[in-house]
């Protein structure tokens, strides 16, 4: 352990060309400073929201990364050398490290998770017990406020954080209708996702679909992308329904903010309520999470399906099969 690989932020992309943008360095490794833990990566998340970290814009949910710094996401590793006591060598730890084969993290900074390295698969804190289930069980439950009966759309249901709204959805009594891209991910929505209806929007008209799959309008709308699918649901909402905003993903390409929706007249004429939500504002909360998503877990009831990519190198070819929609479930890297 005397080298890192790490992937550098060199500019910033243009839409998905992720290879001009990043490089493969390596470096000696530095000694820790107090208070630091480095994580040896066993996994790599890849997540959709930094795209948003890659560009210029200040006005986001999160600042910009500094260009020649290191790549950050999410983690999944073994520390294995600490300056904190509360992290020693050899616990499993989750949290905000660096696109690295080593992660250096200050947990009193960023946190750290401690999880449980006895869970049979380990990657299910990148699926049903991480990040993308509680925004999933935050959107659905707490934001949408979704009821036993009513009906609830997710968009990007095939994706990571789609796939777990919906089940969580299902699970808490709603009637789901699924968004997703290609006949293949439509028919994993009803199999395996908990979806009641999976609509294309590659080949359907999705306004025309929900309006006569679901003729008394939707009660909540989980949102993942905006753009022309939010304006394709919002006249198909019912009345008081509730939009749960969680990403924007037809948005992060663009270095400036893109128009608000064509069809912000549903807003008044519905009387609905939409509301974003930011998955760090409820890192308080997070022992909450995981009863009822351990108990979904183990009951077969909530499941995150994984498309594993082996090797630190391959990172932005996994990167960008995610962000093009390539993928069915969680993108992950496996580093060690």
């Amino acid at each position: 352990m005397t080298t890192n690989r790490f992937w550098q932020l060199d500019a910033h992309p243009q839409g998905h060309d992720f290879a001009s943008a990043l490089s493969l360095r390596e470096e000696v490794l530095p000694p820790l400073e107090q208070g630091q833990v480095r994580i040896a990566a066993r996994w790599l998340s890849m997540d959709a929201g930094t795209r948003m970290w890659m560009g210029p814009r200040t006005d986001g949910y999160q600042p910009p990364l500094p260009l020649g710094g290191k790549m950050v996401g999410l983690v999944l590793g073994t520390v294995c050398e600490s300056r904190d006591a509360a992290y020693p060598v050899g616990a499993l730890v989750r949290g905000f490290g660096q696109w690295a084969d080593y992660s250096v993290v200050t947990p009193a900074l960023t946190g750290l998770d401690l999880v449980d390295a006895h869970v049979p698969d380990p990657r299910e804190h990148f699926g049903a017990l991480g990040m993308n289930a509680w925004t999933g069980l935050i959107g659905v439950r707490d934001v949408a406020r979704i009821q036993p009966g009513e009906w609830i759309a997710v968009s990007a249901a095939a994706g990571a954080t789609g796939s777990m709204a919906c089940q969580i959805a299902r699970n808490l009594g709603a009637r789901v209708v699924g968004i997703a891209g290609g006949p293949d991910k439509c028919r994993t929505l009803i199999e395996a996702f908990g979806a009641e209806i999976a609509i294309d929007y590659k080949a359907d008209d999705v306004a025309a679909r929900l309006a006569a799959e679901v003729p008394g309008g939707l009660n909540a709308y989980f949102d993942n992308v905006g753009g022309p699918i939010l304006d394709a649901v919002l006249p198909n909402m019912a009345l008081y329904g509730r939009i749960a905003v969680c990403g924007l993903v037809a948005a992060y390409d663009n270095d400036a903010p893109l128009p608000g929706p064509a069809r912000y007249d549903q807003v008044l004429m519905k009387r609905l309520r939409i509301e974003g939500f930011f998955l760090p504002d409820h890192f308080g909360q997070t022992a909450g999470f995981l009863p009822p998503l351990q108990a979904w877990l183990e009951a077969g009831q909530l499941t995150m399906r994984f498309d594993e990519t082996p090797g630190l190198e391959n990172v932005l070819t996994a990167y960008a099969r995610m962000l093009n929609g390539g993928a069915v479930g969680k993108v992950i890297v496996k580093v060690g």
